[in-house]
C-alpha cells in the first residue's frame, strides 16, 4: 500500500498539470481582454464618436456587472459544478466579446461590454477546479494558481503589444475581433480539455440577497450617472445615491437572517467583513481597487493626448501605451515574487502598508510630473511595484483572517470589494473627467486637465489612507 502511494500521488499531479495546461489558454485569453483594449482606448473614443470622459463609463458598467456576478457564480459552481458555470461564464463573455464587434453605437458598445465584465469569475472557478482534483492538495493548489497568474500576466503583455501593433493598421471592427476569437477559442477548449464535475454544495441560493445587492450598486451607480447627465446640483442624483447607500441596512438584515436560519449559505457573510481581522483587508481592496481598476482608462487616454493640441498630454501612440502596460505588469511580478522577502523585513501588515504608500507616491508623481514620456515611465514603476504586492498579499491576508470553513468566500470578496471601488471610481472618474476644463476646442472630445488631476489626486489619497488604516488597525 505505501509502496503505491507514491505512483498515485505522481499520477494525480501529472493529471492536474494536464489540466493545468488547459486553463492557461483560459486565463491567456483573460489577459488579453485585459490588457488589449487599453492603448487603444482613444482609438475605440473615435469609433464610437465618445469623448475620453464618457469611455469611463465602460469600466464603471464592466466592473459593476463583475462585482454582482462573482458572489452567484461561485455559489452556483458550487451547487451545480464548477465546468459548467466555468463553460456558462466564459460562453456570455465570448458573445458580449463579439457584440463589442457588431455594435452599432456607444449604448449598444456599453451594454455589450458590461456583460463581458462576466469574465472575472474565470480564475476563482478554474483555483475551484485544480482544488477539487488535488483532493484539497494545497500546496500542489497553491503553484498551480501561480502557474495561471504568471500566464495571465504574460498574456496582459501580449495584448498590449498586439493591439498596439495592429492599431492603425487595420479597421477597429477587426482589432475588436481578435479578443473576441480568443474567448470562442477557449470555450471550445473547456468543453473539451476540462472533465465534468458535480457540485459539492447543498443548500438553497439567496436570490433575495442577490436581488438587494443589484438594487443597493444599482441606486448608487444610476446616482451618479445622473450627476454626471443632470449636473452636480441635481436633488434627484443625490438622492438616488442616498438611498442606495441607505439600502445596505436591509440588505446586511437580510444577509444575517439567512446565515441564522442555516437553510442557505448567505450570498455575503457580512458578519464575517467586519471582524475585526478582517474588515481592514476588506476595505484595503476596496481603496486600492479605486486606483488600480478605476485609473486605467484616464491613463490610456492622457498618455495619448497630444499636448500640441489640447496643451497637455504625453502624445504617444498606442506602441508607447503597450510599453507602459509592459513595464508596469513586470514591476507588479518583481514585487509580488519578492512578497515573502518583504513580509520578512516589514511583517506581512506593514508590508501591505509600504506598497499601498508606493501606489500612493507613484499616482501623486503624476501631479507635478506629467509632460515627458519618462515622467509616465517613472510613476507607473511605482505604482507597479506597490500594486503587485497588494494582488498578491490581499487575499492571503483575507483567508488568514478567515475561519477555514469561509476562506473561498474571504478571498473572494477581497476581488468583489476590489471591483466595486475601481467601478465607483470610474463613475466619479467619469463625472471629474467630464467637468469644464481648460481646453480650448470642446468638441475635440479631450477631458479637462483639472479632470486628470482629480483622478490622480483621488487615487493616490484612497491608496495614502488604506496604507495609515493597515498601520492604524495593526496597532
Amino acid at each position: 500500500m505505501n509502496a503505491e502511494s507514491p505512483t498515485l500521488v505522481d499520477r494525480t499531479a501529472r493529471g492536474i498539470w494536464v489540466v493545468v495546461g488547459f486553463l492557461v489558454a483560459v486565463e491567456f485569453a483573460s489577459g488579453i481582454l485585459q490588457g488589449y483594449y487599453t492603448p487603444i482606448f482613444s482609438d475605440l473614443a473615435d469609433h464610437l464618436g465618445v469623448s475620453d470622459a464618457d469611455l469611463n463609463w465602460l469600466e464603471a458598467a464592466q466592473l459593476i456587472v463583475s462585482a454582482l456576478c462573482v458572489p452567484p457564480l461561485a455559489r452556483l459552481g458550487d451547487l451545480i459544478g464548477h465546468k459548467k458555470v466555468l463553460l456558462l461564464a466564459t460562453g456570455i463573455t465570448a458573445l458580449a466579446t463579439w457584440w463589442t464587434v457588431v455594435a452599432p453605437d456607444f449604448g449598444s458598445f456599453l451594454v455589450a461590454w458590461a456583460i463581458q465584465g462576466a469574465y472575472v469569475i474565470w480564475l476563482p472557478l478554474e483555483v475551484a477546479i485544480i482544488h477539487k482534483r488535488t483532493g484539497g492538495d494545497t500546496a500542489l493548489t497553491r503553484r498551480a494558481a501561480g502557474v495561471l497568474v504568471g500566464a495571465l500576466e504574460l498574456s496582459v503583455i501580449i495584448g498590449a503589444v498586439a493591439a498596439g501593433a495592429l492599431v492603425g493598421v487595420l479597421p477597429m471592427w477587426a482589432i475588436l475581433a481578435f479578443p473576441a476569437v480568443a474567448v470562442t477559442a477557449v470555450f471550445v477548449v473547456i468543453a473539451v480539455g476540462i472533465e465534468r464535475d458535480s457540485g459539492t454544495s447543498d443548500g438553497a441560493f439567496d436570490w433575495l440577497g442577490l436581488a438587494v445587492l443589484t438594487i443597493v450598486l444599482g441606486l448608487v451607480m444610476a446616482g451618479l450617472v445622473g450627476v454626471r447627465v443632470l449636473g452636480g446640483g441635481s436633488l434627484l442624483a443625490w438622492g438616488l445615491v442616498l438611498v442606495g447607500l441607505v439600502a445596505i441596512v436591509p440588505f446586511w438584515r437580510i444577509e444575517t437572517a439567512v446565515d441564522d436560519a442555516g437553510r442557505a449559505e448567505p450570498l455575503v457573510d457580512v458578519r464575517l467583513l467586519v471582524s475585526r481581522a478582517q474588515w481592514p483587508v476588506q476595505l484595503t481592496a476596496f481603496l486600492f481597487g479605486m486606483s488600480v481598476l478605476g485609473a486605467q482608462i484616464p491613463l490610456s487616454t492622457f498618455a495619448r493626448t497630444d499636448p500640441e493640441v489640447v496643451g497637455y498630454g504625453l502624445g504617444a501612440g498606442a506602441g508607447f501605451v503597450s510599453a507602459l502596460i509592459a513595464e508596469y505588469v513586470v514591476f507588479m511580478a518583481i514585487s509580488a515574487f519578492a512578497l515573502p522577502l518583504t513580509s520578512r523585513w516589514f511583517g506581512a501588515a506593514r508590508a501591505q502598508a509600504v506598497a499601498c504608500f508606493c501606489v500612493a507616491v507613484g499616482y501623486l508623481l503624476w501631479l507635478p510630473l506629467h509632460t515627458e514620456l519618462w515622467h509616465g515611465l517613472l510613476a507607473m514603476a511605482v505604482i507597479g511595484l506597490g500594486s503587485g504586492t497588494l494582488v498578491a498579499s490581499l487575499p492571503a491576508a483575507a483567508a488568514a483572517a478567515a475561519p477555514a470553513s469561509r476562506t473561498a468566500f474571504a478571498t473572494g470578496m477581497t476581488n468583489a470589494t476590489k471591483t466595486v471601488g475601481g467601478a465607483i471610481a470610474s463613475a466619479v472618474f467619469a463625472i471629474a473627467l467630464a467637468a469644464d476644463g481648460s481646453i480650448a476646442d470642446a468638441g475635440l472630445g479631450h477631458a479637462p486637465l483639472s479632470g486628470y488631476l482629480t483622478v490622480w489626486a483621488v487615487c493616490g489619497l484612497a491608496a495614502a489612507v488604506a496604507g495609515a488604516m493597515l498601520l492604524s488597525s495593526r496597532r
